[in-house]
């Protein structure tokens, strides 16, 4: 019984140190540029610890018919990796995952996995409410129209 006791104070010092968990939410709004630039809405919801976290995100494109340009929506995960501490009030990140895509010209849809790979910085700006700006660089699957599809985006972010 003795010699469960050291290691039962190491544990309790252990979880008494532990780095709280963060969250953070993000509703934005910016323009995917490939082959044209035409609308993307979108939103993200992640969690981490000091330096590395995961995001779950839905982003959805506007058609331009005039061009062929497809409509597309996108559902990721994706990890990040951030400074611990925002640097004067910015927080640069970079971010990769992967997730699905389903694109539509007119009647037409394709559907398939898109990794991705890109960056950004979450600026303070009152509180808890951040700007986020981020650039995204997504590999649509074979049979996509356009790929790689590139997206810049704002949005406002919400850490708790």
């Amino acid at each position: 019984m003795r010699s469960f006791r050291p290691a039962v104070l190491a544990l309790s010092l252990l979880a008494g140190t532990a780095a709280p968990a963060r969250a953070d939410l993000t509703a934005f709004l910016g323009a995917t540029t490939t082959p044209t630039n035409r609308q993307v809405r979108g939103a993200a919801a992640g969690s981490g610890l000091l330096v590395a976290g995961f995001e779950f995100e839905y982003s959805a494109t506007t058609e331009d018919v005039q061009t062929g340009a497809p409509a597309l929506k996108l559902f990721s995960g994706n990890g990040l990796l951030q400074t611990p501490q925002p640097i004067l009030g910015f927080q640069p990140y970079v971010i990769a995952g992967a997730g699905i895509f389903r694109e539509r010209v007119g009647p037409a849809t394709e559907t398939g996995l898109a990794p991705n790979a890109g960056g950004g910085v979450k600026i303070a700006l009152f509180g808890p409410v951040r700007l986020r700006l981020d650039y995204r660089r997504f590999r649509l699957g074979d049979k996509a129209r356009y790929s790689p599809s590139s997206r810049f985006y704002a949005g406002l972010n919400l850490k708790f």
